[in-house]
Formats: structure tokens, C-alpha cells, sequence
């Protein structure tokens, strides 16, 4: 008998993602597809979903080329980034490119919103208000394209619009939820007061239910186009760090998640969500628990911009090599990676990025590993936060795309202080393929699912350089500090010539 074997879809800002795994969790095949962003004016960051699509069926056709059996395939799941979304008309059309988690042009409206309804936000949706979230940014659609706003008959996040073209389902789950900004995490439904805000109407929201809830089937068109089995359980997933950090192992409290991706993160399991103004809250893959985030902008993606800036040629293989011929701290460079504004912990969308302390001693080398350093950096700062709440960690699973640079690795857990484990398989692609099994009944639950977690390679801080990498972190946090009255007036002014 043909093995069973599971397939979970991630949606990322930089490209699509499929990883088929066996009942045992033993990843068979994988494929990415890259995904463009678009940025039409300075702070903004959109997505056709249309690309999202092409991707999704881009990878799954690869995988069939690399000999994977779509019957064999009993159940798929997608999970994405939170707060990107899809609007819709009435005749189901989508009505503009979606603006991404990391937009920043509702920075006004979340000032105002704040000012005048911020308390309200924090209880009803659990969260302080940014220009990351849904909210404020239908908040600046009603008032900057009020034509698009009025139209408005269905607001889907990323992952269940991808998923909806897969089987029909017009369904999300509570995290993507918690991430529109728009549901009551009181009750679980969505919040009358926060869509009022918004200026929509509930009945334009998805039906909420579990993330290894069955929605549907593959339909018949969808499967012509994929190449997908037709009748293939639908499973409705759930945010990409949610399943990420499942699947790094962040089953239990007392464990953190740290990734590196297109934004960083820092993250960690909590039985209870404790609400406030600095830390992000939203239910867990895990019943019963939450996880407490703090998240950055600029990660990877100011890798990426680095790259393609000064070392096209070089690549970033070519980068890593230059980064280790510079010694720990950089010989006093800093790097501050806001090349988008800052969430976590300053919230600031007026935050820039800067290299500060250069000298005629300092060359490529020191630009690529300055980068990893100013990343770390700002980990800290994060992390800083949660030791402060009595949430912090001794011991985090690393994860996310900038693992694969083993210099970049040691230089998080010497610049954090904390024991890294790097899980052997721990992407959100992966958690969305364990979150098919669990949907399928493949897995009886998430503890079940959990068993084929394994970790690779654990990291210890060097001591050796603990020194160097504090007095780095607090000249880091001094030179932010300073330029930020630099940074707003440069923000200022380009607007003003815009």
C-alpha cells in the first residue's frame, strides 16, 4: 500500500514555499516559487494575489516533476504571513494589490486611533494598534481610497484566499483573525466596535474556525490547475509564525522561537495571554496556550538589500565568507537595520536605517558582518522586552531562512546570551504540512504531531566575546536613540516632496 503523505503550502513575503513529509514527518520533496513585492511609494509594501496563485501552482508542479504522487497526498494546509489581506467586491473580484504586515502608510491613522480609541483596541482586540494590522490600514483606505473601501463586500487574509482556490471555503482561523485587528478576543467572534472603527461591516469577515479544522476539498478546476488530486482534504492552517514556531519545537513554556526571516522575531509560549502596550499576544497552535511576539521589520529582507546594493557579485554565500574576515563588534560598526521603520519595541514607522561609526578601517567585510550583528542586536532589544515581563528564556529554537549562514547562527546566541537549537526541519511550510496531518487525523493532536520534531545543532554563547557584544548593544541602543529625531525629520522631508 502507497504511503500516506501530507503537503503544507507557505506563503512568504519573498516566495511560496511546498514541503510534501510522510506520516512520520520525514520531509520527502520541497519547492519555493518567488513571490514579487511591490513598493508604488516610500513606506508602502503590496502584493498582487494573483502572483500568490502562480506561485502555489508554480511549486506544487514542481514537486510532481521531483516524482511526488499527488494521490498519495491525503490532506494540504496553507498557512501565511497575519494581517496581509484580500479584498473583494461583489462579484468576488479583488479590488486592489494587498498591503503587506510591514506597510507603513497608516502610521497617521494609527496616531489618531490611539489618541482617541487606543485603550478600547487594547481590550477588545488584545493588542496595541500599528501600522501593521488590518485595522488601521481599512482605516486609511476609507479615508485615502474611500471608492475601494465602499466596495468592499469580503476581506480574506493571504492564506485563506489561497486556500478559498482550493476549495471554496471563505473561512479563517482565531490567530489569522486575532490579526486583522478585528475580532473580540473576549469572546472569539468578531468585535462590532472594531469593525465599526473600521468602517465594515462583520458579514464582509470570514467564519472563524480551527486551524486543523477540515474547510473543504480540492475542487475540480483547481485541481486541473495544480495538478492536486481532486477531493484532497482542505485544511484551514493558520499564520506562518504560528505554525513555525510549532514546528521548531515551541510546544511547552519555558522554550523561545527566534527567527530569521524577511522580519526577525522573538517569541514564546504563554498559558495566559497577559495583554499590554509593548508585546504582541495570539493564540497558539498549542490548546490552551498563547504565544507572546515581538516582531521587527527588517531581517532578512535588509540582508537582501545589502546584497543587492553593494555585493551582487559576491551573492550571499560571497557575504558570509567576507563576514567571518571581520573580528566580533566590528571594530565599532554598527548597523541599524529600520530600512522600513521599526515595530518591536520602539513602533515607530518613521525609524531608518544607518551604518554609524564608519571609518577608512572599515571595508566589506565589516559592512556584511556588521548586518548580522545589528540584526542580533535588535533581537535583543526584543527580548530585552519579554525578560522584563518575567517571559524571557534560557534556551530558543532558531528558525527562518537566515539559519542556513553558521557565522549568523553563532552570532545570535553570543550577542543573546541564549543556547541555540536549530530544529532539523522547523519552517512554517513544514508546520503546515504537520497541521494536514493533524486535520486528517493522520496525527491524533498537536502533541502527536510533535513527536517528529528534532533538533540538528544546539549553539552556546561564546563567552569570549560577551564583553564586546554588550558594549556594542548599548552603543546600538545610544546611536538609535540620537538619530531619531534625524530620522523623523528626513521622513518628514521626503514626504514633503512626494
Amino acid at each position: 500500500m502507497a504511503e500516506t503523505l501530507l503537503l503544507g503550502i507557505d506563503l512568504g513575503a519573498g516566495s511560496l514555499k511546498s514541503t510534501v513529509i510522510t506520516a512520520a514527518g520525514a520531509v520527502v520533496a520541497t519547492a519555493s516559487a518567488p513571490v514579487e513585492t511591490l513598493a508604488p511609494r516610500p513606506g508602502y509594501s503590496e502584493q498582487d494575489p494573483e502572483g500568490w496563485w502562480a506561485a502555489l501552482v508554480g511549486a506544487l508542479r514542481d514537486l510532481w516533476a521531483q516524482g511526488v504522487d499527488p494521490a498519495r497526498i491525503a490532506a494540504v494546509s496553507v498557512t501565511a504571513g497575519a494581517h496581509t489581506h484580500v479584498l473583494e467586491d461583489a462579484q468576488g473580484r479583488t479590488l486592489r494589490p494587498a498591503i503587506m504586515w510591514n506597510d507603513a502608510r497608516s502610521g497617521a491613522q494609527v496616531a489618531r486611533a490611539r489618541a482617541a480609541h487606543g485603550d478600547m483596541i487594547l481590550a477588545r482586540s488584545g493588542n496595541r494598534i500599528s501600522p501593521t494590522w488590518t485595522l488601521p490600514q481599512l482605516i486609511w483606505l476609507r479615508e485615502e481610497e474611500p471608492g475601494t473601501h465602499a466596495a468592499i463586500r469580503r476581506i480574506l487574509p493571504a492564506k485563506d484566499w489561497l486556500r478559498r482556490r482550493l476549495d471554496g471555503s471563505a473561512a479563517t482561523d482565531i490567530t489569522d483573525a486575532w490579526g486583522l485587528m478585528l475580532a473580540d478576543a473576549a469572546t472569539g467572534g468578531w468585535s462590532a466596535e472594531l469593525c465599526a472603527l473600521a468602517g465594515i461591516a462583520p458579514e464582509v469577515l470570514p467564519a472563524i474556525t480551527g486551524s486543523s479544522a477540515v474547510t473543504g476539498e480540492v475542487g475540480a478546476e483547481a485541481a486541473r490547475q495544480t495538478g492536486l488530486r481532486a477531493g484532497t482534504a482542505v485544511i484551514c492552517g493558520t499564520s506562518d509564525t504560528n505554525a513555525e514556531t510549532y514546528a521548531a519545537g515551541m510546544t511547552r513554556p519555558g522554550i523561545g522561537a527566534l527567527k530569521l526571516a524577511t522580519a526577525g522575531t522573538v517569541s514564546t509560549l504563554t498559558a495566559a495571554p497577559a495583554f499590554s502596550d509593548d508585546v504582541i499576544h495570539y493564540p497558539h497552535l498549542v490548546p490552551g496556550h498563547h504565544y507572546a511576539i515581538l516582531g521587527t521589520n527588517s531581517c532578512a529582507s535588509a540582508h537582501r538589500w545589502l546584497r543587492d546594493a553593494l555585493f551582487a557579485a559576491e551573492g550571499f554565500d560571497g557575504m558570509d565568507r567576507l563576514a567571518r574576515q571581520a573580528p566580533a563588534g566590528c571594530e565599532g560598526l554598527l548597523f541599524h537595520p529600520y530600512l522600513n521603520g521599526e515595530r518591536s519595541p520602539y513602533w515607530d514607522p518613521d525609524l531608518r536605517a544607518s551604518f554609524v561609526g564608519l571609518g577608512f578601517g572599515h571595508g566589506g567585510p565589516h559592512l556584511c558582518r556588521a548586518l548580522y550583528e545589528g540584526i542580533a542586536f535588535t533581537l535583543r532589544d526584543c527580548l530585552s522586552v519579554l525578560r522584563d515581563r518575567a517571559m524571557g528564556f534560557d534556551t530558543a529554537r532558531l528558525v527562518g531562512g537566515g539559519t542556513r549562514s553558521a557565522l549568523w547562527r553563532q552570532i545570535i546566541a553570543d550577542v543573546t546570551g541564549l543556547t541555540i537549537e536549530v530544529p532539523a526541519e522547523g519552517d512554517a511550510s513544514y508546520g503546515a504540512a504537520l497541521i494536514a496531518g493533524i486535520g486528517a487525523g493522520v496525527f491524533a493532536d498537536t502533541d502527536d504531531a510533535a513527536r517528529a520534531i528534532r533538533v540538528a545543532e544546539t549553539l552556546r554563547p561564546d563567552p569570549s566575546v560577551r564583553g564586546v557584544y554588550d558594549d556594542a548593544f548599548d552603543r546600538f541602543r545610544e546611536a538609535k536613540a540620537a538619530l531619531t529625531p534625524v530620522n523623523h525629520r528626513a521622513v518628514r522631508t521626503l514626504r514633503g516632496a512626494a
